[in-house]
């Protein structure tokens, strides 16, 4: 029996697509049998040992730059001098600190970042192009050459006491993880979220860090008062894969830890499995909500990868570096979510892609979270507990209305 024409339709795009996806990916794949050493080493100009506990693997100047750099070896070993790639804070005075957004695919309308740049170094960051309005490069410019708005928290409080001010939950450390490694020394969010307490204003926060615990003291007393919940963000429940992809961030199980105490102090949690990698974490999909499950987490959700601008080439440098059997089954994929393309940008698109796969993925979601009982209320902050309180020297006024 023949089968159906629309069927060998399918077919024969599905074959005209792979042989286009083999084409572009050919000159990718046929580096690989000219490497000597191992694929991680090939960057360009970037020495393993130089960018050792780093996520991206090239340093190319920013988008806006009217000169490309690369390290080049004239044969001398000049590139042998070179000093590894340090951390470096530089201080930020920012004019404002709430940032506004209209994105009608986002939870929120208003965020805080106290910090740019963001040392845990994942590859797939959606954030490393803006350091290109630095001047600086989106690969390991942005995991070195990082920026602290040392008075963020003063602005805060500007901010949040002028009269005509609405509150509204406010997403702290969305662009870059607020619990990055320079916050033990730096202590910007603990401060935030100690103004913000003041206030009684609601914050949401997302993290990979398990620093978060350190300000259980104030996340406690605020979960009581309604005013916040926290989503840890997991990848991969693989301690080898977690690494490569975000070399400076909090290990799997120590996250998954995180929602276990942070469930227990009673501060509502949520997991985010995010970003989904096709072909490299989607199939941990299931566990990774199993196990946010049983340490106590009642919201889940998640987010496909998104590769605009210059992380479409660290992460295809990244991937080629460390998964070269995988690389065109990926890209295929990808290109699959966002409808021939690597990346969509439209609203509604974007965080989940559409076509059969962005489909099957959801369904998957759907019926883990329904099995496990997550999402079955979200727990919604309150606005009720917002206060301007008195700064020194401010009379009280004798209606209860500020002087």
């Amino acid at each position: 029996m023949a089968p159906p024409k629309h069927l060998g339709r399918l077919a024969e795009e599905r074959r005209v697509r792979r042989a286009k996806e083999e084409d572009i990916a050919a000159r990718d794949v046929s580096t690989l049998s000219e490497m000597d050493g191992p694929p991680e080493e090939a960057a360009p100009g970037i020495d393993g040992e130089r960018r050792r506990g780093r996520g991206a693997l090239s340093n190319a100047a920013g988008r806006f730059e009217p000169r490309a750099r690369e390290a080049f070896d004239d044969g001398w070993q000049s590139l042998d001098d070179l000093p590894a790639f340090r951390t470096s804070v530089t201080v930020e005075r920012a004019r404002t600190i709430i940032n506004r957004n209209e994105s009608p695919d986002v939870g929120f309308d208003r965020s805080i970042n106290p910090y740019r740049g963001c040392e845990h170094g994942c590859v797939y960051c959606f954030a490393r192009p803006t350091h290109a309005y630095h001047g600086l490069s989106a690969g390991l410019d942005f995991e070195t050459q990082l920026f602290a708005k040392a008075d963020a928290p003063e602005l805060l409080a500007k901010e949040l006491a002028r009269p005509g001010y609405e509150p509204r939950t406010i997403a702290l450390g969305i662009n870059t993880d607020a619990y990055q490694p320079i916050e033990r020394e730096w202590r910007l969010t603990r401060r935030i979220l100690e103004v913000l307490s003041d206030f009684g204003h609601p914050v949401g926060i997302v993290t990979k860090s398990a620093l978060v615990l350190r300000d259980l003291d104030i996340l406690a007393p605020m979960a009581e008062r309604g005013l916040v919940k926290v989503a840890l963000s997991v990848t991969s429940l693989d301690h080898k894969l977690a690494r490569l992809m975000e070399p400076r961030a909090a290990t799997p199980m120590r996250r998954i830890e995180t929602i276990r105490q942070l469930s227990a102090a009673g501060v509502p949690t949520a997991v985010l499995v995010a970003p989904v990698v096709p072909a490299v974490t989607d199939a941990e999909m299931e566990r990774i909500l199993d196990a946010a499950a049983a340490a106590g987490a009642s919201e889940a959700g998640y987010v496909m990868l998104r590769v605009p601008l210059e992380i479409r080439d660290l992460f295809k440098e990244w991937l080629l570096a460390h998964f070269p059997d995988r690389y065109r089954h990926v890209l295929t994929l990808l290109k699959e979510l966002h409808g021939g393309k690597e990346y969509d940008s439209t609203f509604g698109k974007r965080m989940t892609g559409s076509g059969p796969y962005a489909w099957t993925l959801a369904r998957r979601f759907e019926i883990a979270v329904e099995r496990l009982g997550l999402n079955r209320r979200h727990t919604r902050l309150t606005t009720r507990a917002f206060t301007r309180p008195p700064r020194t020297g401010q009379q009280l006024s004798l209606f209860g209305e500020d002087a």
